[in-house]
């Protein structure tokens, strides 16, 4: 899956050219539900899912995940695409102080839903991610980057504090004294500033079509892809977790992840294929 620029948080400030590859190699779950799209007083923006079809009742996903490689379209990327309009500042003048709350909270909600997804994301920056971009590209588990792309969270400027996150991601991802410096200072980095700052993991060229960072995502997907779904889906929630907590019970939640793969026929895939020194063919089983 990937997904194309979020607004700014609160209508800040359009983030054009941000894009979240996510390698699919669990299931989501067929009751999963990519946030949607809404609409309201100074939204201007939605998501969709190339290769996802609502269906009555609910949202399904319609390709299963093989861990078969085709073509691109079946990388088990699924591309999020917004529609090309952005959070508008002349019409948050026009909001009431009883719609802002609201609002925000829509935009934290999908931000939410983004870094809780159980596949490995990785948000490709091509062009602006400045407030909710950013935020919208924290909530990933990587991120790259043009050298061209400008990058910050520049909510102080408007009198205003992120809201979809920023605070609590951004002295995760880099630190807090350095988080605390880029937000009270509202500073804008480009790719290059921002690899120095372990903001994000690669910075690139960028190319002719202006994609060159979603086309790094797009390799780091294929990498990722051939690995045992259940092992990236566990792994990732022992990382997310064991971040949160000390480190004896961070050992204690890998051990309880640990122990969701040894009964999966995945792993018995593993070591046969291993043994027959041949790729495995892993099914998330």
């Amino acid at each position: 899956m990937a997904v194309a620029a979020a607004p700014g948080a609160m209508g800040a400030l359009l983030a054009s050219r941000v894009r979240v590859a996510a390698a699919c190699c669990a299931p989501l779950g067929p009751r999963w539900r990519p946030p949607g799209s809404f609409t309201g007083p100074g939204v201007g923006w939605a998501i969709s899912v190339r290769g996802w079809t609502p269906a009555a009742g609910g949202a399904t996903l319609r390709r299963g995940y093989s861990s078969e490689l085709k073509t691109e379209d079946e990388l088990r990327v699924r591309y999020l695409e917004e529609e090309n309009r952005g959070a508008d500042l002349k019409e948050r003048v026009k909001m009431n102080s009883s719609e802002v709350g609201p609002f925000v909270s829509k935009i934290r909600t999908v931000i939410n839903e983004i870094a809780n997804l159980p596949v490995p994301t990785i948000a490709a920056i091509d062009g602006l991610a400045l407030g909710g971009g950013l935020e919208l590209a924290l909530a990933c588990d990587i991120r790259v980057a043009a050298s061209s792309a400008k990058m910050g969270l520049v909510e102080t400027k408007l009198a205003i504090i992120p809201g979809g996150g920023g605070t609590q991601r951004l002295p995760r991802a880099i630190g807090m004294s350095l988080a605390k410096e880029l937000i009270f200072s509202a500073r804008v980095l480009d790719g290059q500033e921002a690899k120095a700052v372990g903001l994000i993991s690669h910075v690139l060229e960028q190319n002719q079509e202006g994609d060159a960072a979603y086309r790094k995502a797009l390799d780091l997907a294929r990498e990722f892809l051939p690995q045992g779904p259940v092992a990236m889906r566990v792994a990732k929630l022992a990382i997310n977790q064991g971040m949160e907590v000390d480190l004896v019970t961070g050992l204690a939640i890998e051990e309880a992840c640990y122990a969701q793969t040894i009964p999966t026929k995945d792993r018995l895939e593993g070591l046969l294929a291993f043994k027959e020194k041949r790729s495995p063919r892993y099914k998330g089983e």
